[in-house]
């Protein structure tokens, strides 16, 4: 071993260059925090930012341009028993008295046969909807707010058809044309006009789709990890399996598509764009994720753990079911999160299976034709009209709220469940 110069030994014992390098390892240290803490904030303000713009951009979308019509049922323009509005084909029979004549023909005296015209053409479904919630509105006059035309809205934005904005500010200062908050955004499905759509039944559709993926995803995803983690023999058939698990994880959502389009819709052909096909290809997706998860959180587990239980009698299976699943559970959570995120965000997958199509009502099962949420937004996306730009808006506003929710819930979960040892 070679001594060091006398030089070198010397400045190693010099108070100044001692006092020099420690300062110079204290200023590298306080940048290198102040880099890090940069990096913070920068990210900060980006989400604060994108956070900001959005809710800016969305909270129009979740307002529409309403007029405001007095309508006098007391004067026996609607001849509708009451008990008839109690039963299934309550729409059908206020249909066939000439509600949406009577809704017309009040609009006009109310605003005239211009403004009348440029009611949406569902407008009376909605005061039908109004009339079998309170039957007790066909005995009296009331005033109700119906939504309008998308060229009449567009006119009260100030772009759209130049012939309607005298029309629209005409209104607007007499108070009748006005901007309000719509609620049944969050009830209603698709539509053709942006006044009309709503976003439930993409809601539902993603609900009905997370549900079916979760279902699947999560036990197999769990079961295959306990395996290859603590039965699997260790040989090259396990090797190769592995491999294949983390290259799928990495492989580009629309090849799950394509495989969903070839097997799921090859088995059940009449089930196409329905959350049942959906959650299969999305669990698809998503399994990958949490096996490999769940395979760190069940070897983070410590052998100590495994030699105690079964040091006082318990079998293999008891040992991993009552002792290192319980403990690996925070993580195969965490993975689980993970993995139903990015399935909840994905468009390509489901756009190869079809969940593209127009649905005008909720879907009410599983095998139901359905859209969801990331696949509504891209079909409005590329709408011509301004008023799909601020549905679209809303509608990101509500998938990131689902996203949240979801995750929330996860979390709880995953912290309601956790043990330390």
């Amino acid at each position: 071993m070679t001594e060091p110069s006398a030089p070198l030994a010397r400045a190693a014992r010099d108070p100044e260059v001692v006092a020099r390098r420690l300062a110079a390892r204290y200023a590298a240290e306080r940048r290198f925090r102040a880099l890090g803490l940069g990096a913070i904030l920068f990210s900060a303000t980006v989400l604060v930012f994108l956070l900001v713009t959005m809710a800016a951009n969305g909270i129009g979308g979740f307002k529409r341009t309403e007029l405001h019509v007095p309508i006098d049922f007391a004067s026996g323009v609607l001849t509708v028993d009451p008990a008839q509005l109690k039963g299934s084909d309550a729409v059908r029979v206020l249909e066939g008295a000439g509600l949406a004549e009577v809704v017309t023909f009040a609009a006009t005296q109310a605003v005239g046969a211009e403004a009348a015209a440029e009611l949406d053409t569902d407008a009376w479904r909605e005061v039908a909807a109004r009339l079998i919630a309170e039957p007790g509105l066909l005995s009296r006059r009331t005033e109700l707010s119906l939504p309008v035309s998308d060229d009449l809205a567009a006119a009260l934005r100030g772009d759209g058809n130049l012939r309607l904005r005298p029309l629209a500010a005409r209104l607007a200062a007499e108070g009748r044309l006005v901007r309000a908050w719509d609620f049944g955004f969050l009830r209603r499905a698709d539509s053709t006009h942006a006044q009309s759509v709503g976003i439930w039944g993409a809601l539902k559709g993603s609900i009905l789709t997370m549900a079916v993926t979760l279902a699947l995803a999560f036990p197999i995803g769990v079961l295959a990890a306990v395996y290859l983690e603590e039965y699997a023999p260790r040989n090259r058939w396990t090797d190769v399996i592995e491999v294949s698990i983390n290259n799928l994880a990495a492989v580009p959502s629309i090849i799950f598509g394509l495989l969903g389009l070839a097997v799921f819709l090859g088995l059940f052909p009449n089930w196409r764009s329905a959350p049942l096909i959906g959650g299969m290809t999305l669990a698809l997706m998503a399994m990958p994720v949490i096996v490999i998860s769940g395979r760190n959180a069940i070897k983070a587990v410590p052998p100590s753990i495994r030699d105690a239980a079964l040091g006082i009698g318990a079998s293999r299976v008891q040992v991993v079911f009552h002792h290192v699943l319980p403990l690996a559970l925070p993580g195969i959570m965490t993975g689980t999160i993970i993995g139903m995120a990015r399935a909840l965000g994905e468009t390509a997958p489901l756009l190869m299976i079809g969940m593209r199509a127009f649905v005008a009502t909720p879907p009410d099962g599983l095998t139901a034709p359905s859209s969801v949420l990331p696949v509504q937004i891209f079909l409005w996306s590329d709408e011509i009209d301004r008023g799909f730009v601020e549905r679209t808006s809303a509608a990101i506003i509500v998938l990131l709220l689902f996203l949240l929710a979801m995750n929330g819930l996860a979390i709880y979960l995953r912290n309601r469940f956790e043990k330390r040892w």
